[in-house]
């Protein structure tokens, strides 16, 4: 029999038109898919400026944010830089230098009458960050005893240590009255527990540390005794409030969540944290004992987390014009704002 050359060569040619329809049809899904599923966008890069280094525990509300994922998830990629103490960062923020930064909640006040436009827009906590915690074997029981004697504070353009001028200013002192040296954020309670200065301007952390020194005699004093200062803020500057209100939410939801994840479960909350921050391997149980120390003194106090509290906020405007502080009373609807957490 010959050969059935015609027939061989029609399946040959079918099977040839069967490959072009199906890779045809590949490249259709596959252009189509392309189409059907846009591609992520890229995360927002964000500078945010910190009062002081990041590893220290003040600052766990915003390390776990990052840590647990609550950045990325707003679409943020957000890298932490520190300025130098709480005006600073605010005066930075206001510069255009960094679009948000953390100082503490009467922050504003100091430098919106100098022309920086910046507000709070979230208050980590209804209490202070300041405690004044002194030594009862210097004879020192109440701020009223602190005349003559020295304190520690961090930095004397940081809010902590204007918070200390009201404890002392409620019980008729001033800043002549005692020795107060500024020595940064690690010195201020190691100097203390080495007995060279009677109390300082603390906040839980190193409160914390001086405690588990062995020292004896530490007593804390919650500044919102004697003069009701402000827990830690996020700043951001008018013109970010205006042309960009949803960065400004996305920031603060994901910040609050790390906060309320501090209060609702400090043991595992210090586990993820030291992940975060490798200065502290090995030290959740302190981490944790902190955090509850962060709770009582300083979280505590707010029906609504990051809802500024405007009364808080005149009557501290109100004494940094007494004292001099400040010289120009600016309205106070102009130094916050609680549109992100309501």
């Amino acid at each position: 029999m010959k050969p059935r050359h015609g027939n061989g060569r029609q399946q040959g040619n079918v099977m040839k038109n069967i490959r072009k329809f199906l890779i045809a049809g590949l490249v259709g899904a596959a252009a189509l898919g392309a189409f059907a599923t846009p591609q992520a966008e890229a995360a927002e890069d964000i500078t945010y400026l910190l009062p002081a280094p990041g590893f220290l525990p003040a600052f766990s509300p915003w390390m776990l944010a990052k840590e647990r994922g609550y950045y990325d998830d707003e679409g943020l990629n957000v890298t932490f830089q520190v300025a130098k103490g709480g005006v600073d960062v605010a005066k930075q923020v206001g510069a255009g230098n960094a679009v948000v930064g953390g100082a503490i909640g009467d922050t504003p006040i100091l430098v919106r009458a100098n022309g920086v436009p910046v507000k709070a827009v979230a208050v980590l906590g209804g209490r202070s960050l300041m405690q004044l915690v002194v030594n009862t074997k210097r004879d020192i029981e109440t701020p009223a005893d602190l005349k003559g004697k020295t304190i520690t504070a961090m930095a004397y353009q940081d809010t902590t240590f204007y918070a200390l001028l009201g404890v002392l200013a409620s019980q008729g002192l001033g800043k002549d009255d005692v020795n107060a040296q500024a020595v940064g954020p690690v010195n201020i309670w190691k100097l203390f527990v080495a007995g060279e200065s009677d109390a300082m301007a603390s906040v839980p952390d190193w409160t914390y540390y001086a405690m588990q020194s062995g020292m004896e005699g530490i007593k804390v004093i919650p500044s919102d005794e004697y003069f009701k200062s402000m827990a830690q803020a996020i700043i951001v500057a008018d013109e970010t409030i205006e042309n960009n209100p949803e960065l400004v939410r996305k920031l603060v939801r994901a910040t609050l969540k790390g906060m309320k994840d501090i209060m609702d479960d400090p043991d595992g909350a210090a586990v993820d944290y030291v992940k975060a921050v490798p200065q502290n391997k090995g030290k959740e149980k302190d981490m944790a004992e902190i955090f509850r120390m962060f709770t009582k003194y300083v979280y505590s106090g707010q029906e609504t987390l990051g809802l500024m509290d405007v009364e808080r906020l005149t009557a501290l405007q109100e004494f940094y014009l007494e004292q001099g502080i400040v010289r120009t009373r600016t309205p106070v609807d102009e130094l916050y704002t609680n549109q992100f957490v309501q």
